[in-house]
């Protein structure tokens, strides 16, 4: 009796500690993303396996999420010896006759496994999240020390590399954006931040001459110079921005609509049909709890119990807010095509499951903030 109560008041305890409104708001957004794939399927816009997948996706996100969260997220960081390897090797497969490219993109990021195909990059993500969270948690008295700046930045370097030589350039930015973020956000000098702002411009013009290709440096001139290539390189984000306006202020509902004729509108263009269904109040809508999601996280980096756990807070809010910003620019033509989901929303199995992880290790270190107390001893 005495083994039932106290596994009752571990529970109390867990569901107490829980951010509900985090996981409630994350859930929301990933619930509407699959409403509007099932909507998409009934037009005959995608099969109907796509939106069965992100249903099954978001379960075996959700489970694995919940899971985490019952653990404390240090005994993860700490673990970076098995799974950064483990992240590691995959993306390297990719450079083998393994990996390969998908419908629609132009890199080859993927692995094929049977039926399915597995993008490594989104598991190297975790492993930067945590493994770079923890690096910074034990120089932190002594981040601003120079040695300690070059590893950081060895350590950063190495997956942006790696993604950047894959071709895939939207990923790429986004561990860029983890680790600005993440290294502010520790306490870095402004003795190290004021020379990389001045080396900004210097570094741009680099990656502008050796690490982007013809057609990346034709997306971003033509951000500069619309109605350049009507037919060509503009042709999906016209139709994308011509579907999300099209929904007015309410939108045209969500069944029954037709076939749509934007390319990866399921995908990284699905906050065009966010516009088309539910117009312009309900792309609103979505970036409020978006917004209220990204809020969330930095709110809880700061009732975190330790610089570890602020850490790894702040390194989800940089995935989450640059994932929103490129993939909602992209569709508003602000910003060019790069190939990056909206978060929660968008379809893709592996996305949405990585997504629930790193929320998961959010409710880790939100819900083991006190040093008291622990799911799992």
């Amino acid at each position: 009796m005495n083994n039932v109560k106290k596994i009752a008041a571990l529970i109390k305890k867990y569901f107490d500690n829980l951010d509900k409104l985090l996981l409630f708001a994350v859930c929301l957004c990933t619930v509407l993303g699959i409403v509007l794939i099932y909507s998409l399927a009934d037009s005959g816009t995608v099969v109907h396996s796509v939106y069965k997948t992100q249903v099954g996706s978001m379960i075996i996100g959700l489970i694995i999420c919940i899971f985490i969260s019952c653990f404390d997220y240090k005994d993860f960081a700490k673990l970076w010896f098995l799974y950064v390897p483990v992240a590691l090797v995959p993306v390297l497969l990719t450079f083998t006759k393994l990996g390969v490219g998908v419908e629609g993109t132009d890199d080859v990021a993927w692995l094929k496994l049977g039926p399915l195909t597995f993008q490594p990059a989104e598991l190297l993500k975790i492993a930067f999240l945590l493994s770079f969270s923890y690096h910074l948690y034990k120089v932190k008295d002594d981040i601003n020390n120079l040695i300690n700046i070059i590893l950081l930045c060895l350590h950063a370097g190495l997956p942006i590399a790696l993604i950047m030589k894959q071709g895939d350039h939207g990923t790429a930015l986004v561990f860029i954006m983890m680790f600005v973020i993440m290294m502010y956000s520790a306490g870095l000098s402004l003795i190290y931040i004021i020379p990389a702002i001045l080396a900004v411009p210097v570094v741009g013009y680099f990656a502008w001459q050796y690490a982007l290709g013809d057609v990346q440096k034709e997306r971003i001139m033509i951000l500069f110079n619309p109605g350049t290539d009507p037919e060509g390189l503009e042709w999906q984000q016209d139709l994308g921005l011509s579907s999300l306006t099209a929904g007015n202020i309410f939108g045209n509902g969500l069944l029954g609509n037709g076939k749509s004729n934007v390319p990866e509108i399921y995908n990284d263009f699905i906050f065009a049909y966010v516009g088309y269904v539910f117009g312009f109040v309900g792309c609103l809508a979505l970036i409020v709890v978006l917004a209220f999601i990204c809020i969330k996280l930095i709110a809880d980096s700061l009732v975190a119990r330790d610089e570890l756990g602020r850490n790894i807070c702040m390194g989800a809010f940089s995935i989450i807010f640059t994932h929103c910003v490129l993939n909602i620019g992209m569709v508003l033509k602000v910003m060019p095509v790069i190939g990056i989901p909206l978060p929660f929303v968008s379809a893709g199995g592996t996305a949405l499951v990585s997504m629930y992880i790193v929320i998961g290790i959010v409710l880790s270190a939100r819900q083991h903030n006190q040093k008291v107390y622990r799911m799992f001893a």
